[in-house]
């Protein structure tokens, strides 16, 4: 654990003032600064596309198809009902998933400059530990790192909670970070989980949806070709159809990754670097409370909102109940807060 090498004192820059130095010698923004912006705005690029694909399959599949090709007015109706219910759960979904602010580190895990300072003049690991082990003896985690130290954040200067992780897009930590989509220009986290699930499953939807209304009428549309007005909206719903099958195969997979994580409580992360327990040590399964108290912590308790993207989740982002073999009923020789960890059920956490 590297504290010391990348310690840079109060966040300020190199003249200690939070500037740099330009090539004339003035103090100013610095040129990186001035980019950042341009940088920000790239991140939408993403975002803009998917909007953009999604108005020109609303006008090829509601004035190519509904209009202009379905003849039934019955049929037509059909069609566009329950096309718009899955568009507007659709973008509903991906607009939470979007814009719901990333879940923070309270203030309470931040290391006060004092602490920082002592953790700069230590000699050796051993004594970086055991002050960062006295600073969070009354702060409710059980995870270390693989040398059995407390995880310490050296950007943002903070005891990481359980499953909280750096992003280095947002330049933040974040609480149970599962990775930061461009898609989404945002991270997947705590906050916006289960919004991102559904945004996932309903685009899948919206896919198939439209894949087999217009493979119906392929056949119909390519035998009227030569009807003057048909050529143009021949080709929009044909290449409806293979942009929203390709989708569809893209998203099965990774809805399907998705529902795999939550009913394992685990997050890609997690998938991929094995939590580590400061009772028990390493466990890929330390959070897994069953399948049913899996998917009720992400989707809530209410059925009757499991689908809707509204803020469901349980808990606060911080404390997690974790099998019976993690948990402690004392964080060195301090009471557990009565709120944490397996006290979160009445039952407590699941045996490991």
């Amino acid at each position: 654990m590297s504290i010391t090498g990348n310690y840079d004192p109060y966040h300020q820059g190199n003249n200690g003032t939070g500037y740099h130095r330009n090539s004339t010698g003035s103090n100013g923004p610095d040129r990186p600064d001035r980019c950042a912006c341009c940088v920000r705005t790239m991140k939408w690029f993403p975002v803009l596309f998917i909007v953009a694909v999604i108005g020109w399959s609303y006008y090829a599949f509601v004035v190519q198809l509904s209009f202009f090709t379905v003849s039934s007015i019955l049929q037509r109706v059909l069609f566009l009902l329950f096309y718009h219910l899955l568009l507007i759960m659709f973008l509903w979904s991906y607009y939470q998933t979007v814009f719901t602010d990333i879940g923070r580190v309270p203030s309470t895990f931040r290391v006060p400059r004092s602490e920082l300072d002592r953790l700069l003049r230590a000699q050796s690991e051993e004594e970086q530990k055991r002050i960062l082990e006295a600073f969070s003896k009354n702060l409710p985690i059980m995870t270390r790192t693989l040398n059995a130290s407390v995880r310490f954040c050296e950007k943002c200067r903070l005891i990481k909670p359980d499953r909280a992780h750096h992003c280095s897009v947002c330049g933040v930590c974040v609480l149970k970070l599962d990775h930061h989509c461009p898609w989404v220009n945002n991270c997947i986290n705590f906050t916006n989980y289960k919004y991102f699930i559904l945004f996932l499953g309903y685009a899948l939807l919206y896919c198939l949806y439209i894949a087999f209304t217009t493979v119906l009428y392929l056949e119909l549309i390519w035998s009227s070709s030569g009807k003057e007005g048909k050529i143009d909206g021949r080709f929009h719903i044909l290449f409806l159809f293979f942009v929203s099958l390709m989708f569809a195969i893209s998203l099965v997979s990774l809805f399907g990754y998705h529902i795999y994580l939550v009913l394992l409580n685990r997050t890609t992360l997690e998938s991929f670097r094995t939590p580590i327990f400061r009772f028990g040590g390493p466990d890929k399964n330390g959070f897994h409370l069953g399948k049913m108290n899996n998917f009720q912590e992400v989707f809530g308790y209410d059925r009757k909102l499991w689908f809707l993207p509204v803020y469901t989740s349980q808990g606060d982002g911080i404390l997690y109940e974790v099998q019976g073999c993690h948990a402690s009923s004392t964080y060195d020789g301090h009471p557990q807060n009565p709120g944490s960890s397996a006290s979160l059920r009445p039952n407590g956490g699941s045996p490991c």
